[in-house]
């Protein structure tokens, strides 16, 4: 009653307060669309922050994980540095030391090593078969005057015999004389009284280089100091001094380089036409500094390429050539003419030889591996040639065996490569054609397993493990090539060993002066190194050539008669030659 009188007194009051609600309501609707979208916002706002947030934790942890990285490899190179710097540079590493009492050291352990075969020791060389190519001199020690009468009856005693006693070894220094060479004139006393006055002549040799006091012993001796002794010019400088003999360095360089340009040139040619019609050959290249090249500077890098023969059982031919850069062109054109296997290191240069079949050296391989271990177990390894006096032992020729102890990667990748040398240890003395059924036959086998675990490999970034592996996996195709052939080796290392007996020099020496300088000292290294590989006596050989070639350098038969291999150099060059009667004036004639 009260509700309907209040409406009929006043009929808006129900319609405005209705209407006021749903005002209110809509109001509502609106504020809670706003805070719905507002909060929408907001959470969106925060889900990008949280997606941001998290995109930088990851690329923390992505640069965090570089980083890491980054160090390890530094570390490595450091302690690939210190080892180059301070320690043993070689693969080869020598057996370990049993420590002192007062040194700590690693506990010992009795173990068992199954039966192996070891290498049979040469016999012991007798002094007779050491010293055989040695002249004999007899030195008789006679009675003395006042002793050779009868202790008993005063008569004069015979001689019996004389008696071996003993031997000595005895050496005249180096004496340094002077040859004045006196030409005889004739003349005809007939022809005088005639007024008609007739002269002759006696013959001359040839002059080593004219205007100088040089010889053939000189030059030879001064070449083999320097190029089989490694005794640089200055050093011999001094020593010339101690022998009387004021000798400067610039004399004995210009005589070195002179004749080698003049005299040797012929051999190293004709040398060069023999190497390139052989079948399998070996190179390699080392850096050499000159310091008065054209538009380079003193301090710039020069290389000395060499190139040899391989295991083809025909002489060796070892040749050195001097270039002003690593370009491949330089191999190409020295190569010109040359088919068939070139054993290599990875470098591309090569890549450019034409009509060649190019075998990677697995050396390098397992040396790109070999770095990648840690110092620490890099001690322990073995790593030895094919020729190596040492055996590979058994365990460190074993990669299934490093799988099961868990090694790391990079010493499964040297045992891998162990394997294979160690095959090719039992395989060196076959036949080339066996050889290569053999290799065929047992190491096809070791590679299929390397390739396959070579794939699983996943090392880190910029890690050594990294260069070994793309190292292994770029050089797939021409690792395997010295399969192809019996004759062919599993390494390079017989041209690395040419390029340590250049090294050894270079140490001494440091640069060559010249371009000449360095031209010279590749053809002089040459028939150093091809004369030591023919196993002649290096000073006789480069002092025979001296001899003989100032009248025979144009002679295409005399330069033949001058190869390490002849008949005529076999005979004056393998044992120790009489210099004394051996001389220009009475050397004879060459038979060609």
């Amino acid at each position: 009653m009260a509700a309907a009188r209040l409406f009929a007194e006043n009929p808006f009051f129900y319609y405005n307060k209705k209407q006021k609600t749903e005002r209110m309501d809509g109001a509502m609707a609106e504020h809670t669309e706003l805070m719905t979208k507002l909060l929408r916002k907001t959470i969106e706002e925060k889900d990008a922050q949280i997606a941001g947030l998290k995109e930088t934790v990851t690329r923390l942890n992505a640069t965090i994980d570089t980083l890491n990285s980054t160090v390890a490899n530094l570390n490595e190179t450091i302690e690939e540095m210190r080892r180059k710097i301070f320690g043993v540079s070689s693969e080869r590493t020598s057996r370990k030391q049993k420590p002192a009492d007062d040194e700590p050291g690693e506990s010992t352990e009795t173990v068992t090593v199954r039966n192996h075969t070891r290498a049979k020791s040469k016999p012991k060389s007798t002094r007779e078969d050491l010293y055989a190519k040695l002249p004999v001199v007899e030195v008789r020690c006679p009675v003395p005057d006042d002793q050779r009468l009868c202790p008993d009856c005063d008569t004069p005693m015979e001689t019996l015999g004389w008696q071996y006693v003993r031997e000595e070894l005895r050496i005249t220094p180096a004496i340094v004389e002077r040859v004045h060479y006196m030409q005889e004139t004739l003349v005809c006393p007939a022809c005088r009284e005639e007024d008609d006055t007739t002269i002759v002549k006696a013959p001359m040799p040839t002059a080593l280089l004219p205007h100088s006091p040089a010889s053939p012993s000189m030059v030879a001796y001064v070449m083999y100091e320097k190029f089989v002794n490694d005794v640089p010019f200055y050093r011999q400088e001094m020593d010339w001094l101690q022998k009387g003999t004021p000798l400067a360095r610039e004399t004995t360089s210009n005589w070195c380089i002179k004749c080698a340009l003049e005299y040797f040139q012929p051999v190293y040619d004709r040398l060069h036409v023999h190497l390139v019609e052989r079948e399998i050959l070996h190179a390699d290249e080392t850096v050499c500094q000159v310091l008065h090249e054209d538009k380079k500077a003193a301090s710039s890098k020069s290389y000395m390429w060499i190139y040899l023969t391989g295991n083809d059982g025909q002489p060796a031919i070892i040749l050195f050539e001097y270039q002003p850069g690593r370009n491949g062109d330089y191999a190409r054109d020295f190569l010109e003419g040359f088919s068939g296997l070139l054993e290599c290191d990875g470098y591309t240069g090569y890549n450019k030889v034409d009509n060649v079949t190019l075998v990677c050296c697995l050396a390098h391989c397992r040396r790109y591996f070999y770095e990648a271990v840690p110092a620490a177990r890099r001690r322990k390894m073995k790593l030895l040639d094919v020729n190596s006096p040492e055996e590979i032992p058994e365990e460190a020729a074993s990669p299934d065996k490093a799988k099961e102890e868990k090694k790391t990667p990079a010493e499964i990748g040297v045992h891998y490569c162990n394997q294979l040398f160690k095959v090719e240890r039992t395989l060196k003395d076959l036949p080339a054609d066996e050889r290569k059924t053999k290799r065929l036959e047992l190491e096809t086998p070791i590679w299929d397993s390397f390739w396959s675990w070579l794939a699983t490999v996943k090392p880190a970034g910029g890690s050594l493990l990294e260069k070994a592996v793309n190292y292994a996996g770029n050089h797939k195709g021409l690792l395997g090539n010295y399969m192809l052939d019996g004759r062919c080796e599993i390494s390079n290392n017989r041209a690395e060993r040419q390029a340590k007996s250049y090294g050894t020099g270079r140490k001494n020496f440091l640069f060559h002066n010249s371009v000449n300088g360095a031209k010279s000292s590749a053809i002089i290294y040459s028939l150093v190194e091809t004369a030591k590989a023919n196993h002649l006596n290096i000073y006789q050989y480069l002092y025979t050539l001296l001899l003989y070639m100032p009248d025979y350098k144009n002679e295409p038969a005399g330069v033949e008669a001058m190869m390490p291999w002849s008949d005529f150099i076999k005979e004056r060059c393998s044992g120790v030659m009489d210099t004394k009667t051996e001389t220009p004036e009475n050397r004879g004639q060459l038979s060609i």
